[in-house]
């Protein structure tokens, strides 16, 4: 199982709107509104690697709202 934190940046006014969007997509484990440089972090996991691009690419960078996106996968060392 690969897991990553996915930082989203929106525009304004759209962060709770996309958190609550987001939430609802499969693969999605947590999604919430936070202040800072981002306005939404995610917690995602997938199979594999692949597939967490998929996730990214196909369904969560689709959603209205949203104008950057940063994946930072978690590793174990």
């Amino acid at each position: 199982m690969v897991q990553a934190y996915i930082l989203i940046q929106t525009e304004v006014g759209k962060a709770s709107n996309v958190a609550g969007t987001i939430s609802g997509i499969t693969g999605v484990v947590q999604a919430e509104d936070v202040t800072g440089p981002y306005d939404v972090i995610v917690r995602a996991e997938a199979e594999t690697v692949d597939d967490l691009g998929r996730l990214v690419v196909a369904q969560i960078q689709q959603v209205e709202g949203i104008t950057r996106t940063l994946t930072c996968p978690v590793v174990h060392l």
